[in-house]
């Protein structure tokens, strides 16, 4: 099969404010032997986009393609032969004309070319559309609440953000382990989608206090892990939130990065404080297959439901739009939001 030499990508030709992401033509990606290319059709959005964007997460060179997660179908396999006679490599069928999920940065683009580990095949019952719209959250949600902090049966967990589409996730999958779920969100309707997913709690943190609501939720002992993805503006409050030795999980900065703080705040409760990367728990070819695995089975059984907000076109306007109504604070976001790179 012939390629061309130039594609279309959405990236930066330098940091900052929404205005510097646009659509570039940029070179074909060079395919190592250990990679696959794949041909785009969906790519998912999400709030590490807007971290590289800004500079807040290092970048080799200019320009760079943003996006950490797409899906399309398998042009080209690896050429290594120790790749192709790997077992880990074997069990997953990889088949040109194979419809795929891929991770790792560079995934908003008409081509990637991704490392086989990263690349996970779907079975008939996902669909382009929403694997691309389940993949890293999804990942981040299993991993988490495995690795980060194992939610069990009888834990009382504070998600910040519920109604988000990570949120979503955390919610359906702690509810799965038989947790009690607190959420906070900034809307009425959003609490709603929250409770359809199973939260037990919302606050809405623009009318109600946080801390004394959930110190009121659990007679006072805080919950037993926060899981929280916006930073800054909440990260303080969670340590009269988390009871005796329970555990803070950092999942994000959306709202900026968090300022450090000594290592005795954590003695006077005897809290755990963890700030993993999804990425950091799928490194292996086994762990990368087990995750994904019940990231399928998740998806399958009904367990994870995809709520896709917003498809934009495949343009400078599309992905400036995207990552506003993914940075509004208080915005209308309840759920996922793609990028349609090509028709199916």
């Amino acid at each position: 099969m012939s390629f061309p030499s130039t594609i279309q990508a959405i990236g930066i030709q330098k940091t900052g404010d929404i205005a510097v992401v646009e659509k570039l033509s940029v070179p074909f990606p060079k395919q190592e032997p250990n990679q696959i290319v794949i041909k785009i059709n969906y790519a998912g959005v999400n709030t590490i986009d807007t971290y590289f964007r800004k500079g807040l997460y290092p970048i080799k060179s200019f320009p760079q393609v943003l996006g950490a997660e797409a899906s399309g179908r398998i042009v080209s396999l690896p050429t290594d032969n120790s790749v192709l006679s790997n077992e880990w490599y074997k069990k997953r069928g990889f088949k040109v004309g194979g419809r795929v999920a891929l991770y790792g940065l560079g995934a908003h683009a008409e081509y990637v070319s991704s490392p086989w580990s990263m690349v996970f095949p779907l079975p008939d019952s996902v669909s382009l559309e929403i694997a691309a719209g389940a993949l890293l959250q999804g990942l981040t949600a299993i991993t988490h609440m495995t690795d980060g902090y194992h939610v069990n049966k009888g834990d009382v967990i504070l998600i910040h953000t519920v109604a988000g589409g990570l949120g979503l996730l955390f919610t359906a999958y702690a509810k799965s382990r038989g947790a009690t779920v607190i959420g906070t969100t900034s809307t009425p309707e959003k609490a709603e989608i929250a409770k359809s997913y199973g939260a037990d709690y919302v606050i809405l943190y623009t009318k109600e206090n946080t801390v004394q609501r959930v110190l009121e939720i659990t007679n006072g002992e805080g919950v037993h892990a926060v899981f929280d993805g916006v930073g800054k503006d909440t990260f303080m409050a969670n340590f009269d939130i988390v009871r005796r030795k329970g555990t803070l999980v950092s999942v994000g900065n959306a709202s900026g990065p968090v300022e450090p703080i000594a290592p005795l705040k954590l003695s006077a409760k005897n809290h755990k404080l963890v700030r993993p990367s999804m990425a950091n728990y799928i490194t292996t070819p086994e762990e990368s297959t087990h995750y994904s695995k019940e990231l399928f089975e998740a998806l399958a059984s009904g367990l994870f439901k995809i709520r896709v907000e917003s498809v934009y076109p495949f343009s400078t306007e599309g992905a400036q739009t995207a990552q506003k109504e993914l940075t509004t604070p208080g915005g209308k976001l309840a759920g996922k939001i793609l990028i349609k790179v090509a028709d199916e």
